[in-house]
């Protein structure tokens, strides 16, 4: 006999069903009776400062794992808070559910007290917008959107959920627990890859997208490996293939080798698995040609629909990469291969241009010098997290990662993803260690997020690079309005002293001494930590300053 139960009660009982053990929550009026029935449950809630943060970091975690994270928020702006995390996850392709609360069945419609429509607000950016307005249909609706949140290529689905319904009694069986469907190669089109390969002269790899595990990063570097193949990773997703194997050659993103670029256009045979080759990673979808490539693809990806979508393939995969990596980890040349120089020529450029050594910046920090501390002193397999902005360009270009699900970083460009995202890191795996790269602006979206930290006792820690302005906007300001300095520039709070109010531990570093002992002070801290680093305002990026960038595009006026 199934007993009565209240939605709230239904809806927790169905997330424990799906294997949920942790969400995000920032709390509302709207959903008193899930957090009511939350209160006896196994699931760890982190109440959060900010619903945009909430549902970053219920988003790190769907990128981790392959499994939908889990994110609460009361309706109306509650709602409009977490549309950042939404936009992240649908363009990162990445489960995510975001329960909202809504107002009482009897209220709808009639604009009442912080009402939406939520089909409306977040149907061009969530996978299926659904209102539950009946209980007994709860364990079916959760059900459906756990399917669609991880089928296909992943991504947000967004609940809202009637308020009164939550308190109303049902009597109704949970759902089965979900389970994801994997779509195999068939043996036709493994044999006409391999096919492809044996023909081709300058074959290369660009891994992307999501639906990848541990195991189906090991098994593609046995193919990669066996056919003696150039591998690079598209934009924010260098995760895939360790940055230490010879066949790595370095990644598609914002500022790309030049060499890299060229190797690819060069190419005569593309193998993109995974990804969708969008506007960064394509520089502009100008690196292959649309919708027919210059070069021959082969497109893998586990959602029919992004197949031809942009590019017409000469052979389309419809595969998840897990289920691909696993078959092509059996297949083996037919003879020598012809490439063996260009992938070693290709690993030589990425050694070379990611190298921090020669760098050298303007002022008394140099972040090279950094970097290169950070290679010798943290775990291999360290979280770093990153939102947007030119600060990024150290990590992307010289951290070498080696691990898959070691690195978060949005897609979409979002500013203010690093910190929520290294919060929901670690209090997924409190194990593992958690660095954070932040420009100033970047922090400040979503910087009280710093608190949730503090009070959930996770010792992340926050290099925060300061360089009074909004330096990638400055940057493009320059290129395109030399010496019209407009609406970029910031004044700065004490970041140290921020860090210190709040409960964690804050260091200040000007110079490249002082940046190593104020690592080893934070890292045995305990603490969530701020590294305050006050860079010169003329070191935007690793080669290039502002005059030289403001120099050029006058130049390039007055020769017009």
């Amino acid at each position: 006999m199934t007993l009565s139960r209240t939605g709230g009660q239904i809806l927790v009982d169905q997330l424990i069903v799906h294997g949920v053990e942790q969400l995000f929550c920032v709390p509302g009026e709207s959903f008193l009776a899930v957090l009511d029935a939350l209160h006896e449950a196994s699931i760890a809630v982190s109440v959060c400062r900010q619903e945009g943060g909430a549902a970053m970091m219920a988003e790190a975690q769907g990128k981790l794992t392959g499994r939908p994270g889990i994110c609460f928020v009361t309706r109306g702006p509650g709602a409009t808070n977490a549309t950042a995390g939404v936009h992240i996850a649908h363009q990162d392709s990445t489960p995510l559910l975001l329960f909202v609360g809504q107002v009482a069945r009897g209220a709808l419609g009639r604009e009442a007290f912080q009402e939406l429509d939520y089909s409306a607000v977040f149907g061009t950016m969530a996978k299926w917008v659904v209102q539950v307005d009946d209980a007994k249909r709860l364990p079916e609706l959760v059900s459906r959107a756990f399917h669609v949140a991880t089928s296909g290529r992943p991504g947000p689905v967004v609940i809202a959920l009637s308020e009164d319904m939550l308190t109303e009694a049902a009597s109704v069986a949970d759902a089965l627990p979900y389970a994801v469907t994997e779509t195999h190669p068939g043996a036709a089109q493994l044999a006409e890859l391999q096919d492809r390969l044996a023909k081709a002269q300058r074959p290369v790899v660009i891994l992307g997208g999501s639906r990848w595990s541990e195991a189906a990063v090991q098994q593609f570097t046995a193919f990669a490996e066996a056919f003696s193949l150039p591998v690079y990773c598209s934009f924010r997703r260098q995760m895939l293939f360790s940055a230490k194997h010879t066949s790595y050659a370095g990644d598609l993103g914002l500022g790309a080798n030049p060499r890299l670029l060229a190797r690819i256009r060069q190419s005569d045979l593309v193998l993109l698995v995974g990804g969708r080759l969008s506007e960064v990673p394509s520089q502009g979808y100008e690196l292959l040609g649309i919708p027919t490539p210059q070069q021959a693809l082969v497109h893998v990806h586990a959602d029919a629909d992004e197949l031809g979508k942009l590019y017409r393939a000469a052979q389309s995969i419809h595969a998840t990469p897990q289920a691909f990596a696993q078959a092509v980890s059996t297949l083996h040349p037919t003879a020598p291969v012809a490439w063996t120089a260009e992938t070693l020529a290709a690993r030589e450029d990425y050694l070379r241009w990611s190298d921090p050594a020669p760098i050298r910046i303007p002022g008394p920090l140099q972040m090279g010098e950094v970097m290169q501390h950070l290679r010798e002193v943290l775990p291999a397999d360290t979280i770093f997290c990153n939102g947007a902005g030119n600060f990024a360009t150290w990590v992307h270009r010289f951290w070498p990662f080696t691990t898959y699900a070691s690195q978060l970083a949005p897609t979409s460009g979002s500013m203010g993803y690093g910190l929520p995202a290294g919060v929901g890191a670690k209090r997924l795996w409190p194990q593992r260690e958690v660095v954070v790269f932040a420009g100033d602006g970047d922090f400040m979206m979503h910087g009280q997020e710093f608190a949730t930290a503090v009070q959930y006792g996770l010792p992340i820690i926050v290099v925060l690079l300061d360089n009074a302005m909004f330096g990638t906007i400055r940057m493009h300001q320059e290129r395109h309005y030399p010496g019209r300095v407009s609406a970029t520039q910031l004044k700065n709070p004490d970041f140290c002293g921020y860090a210190q109010v709040f409960g964690g531990h804050g260091e200040r570093v000007t110079t490249t001494a002082e940046f190593a002992p104020a690592l080893a002070r934070a890292r045995a801290s305990g603490k969530p930590a701020i590294l305050h680093c006050l860079l010169d305002a003329q070191a935007i990026t690793p080669t290039s300053t502002l005059d030289g960038i403001r120099d050029a595009a006058l130049a390039f006026i007055m020769n017009k």
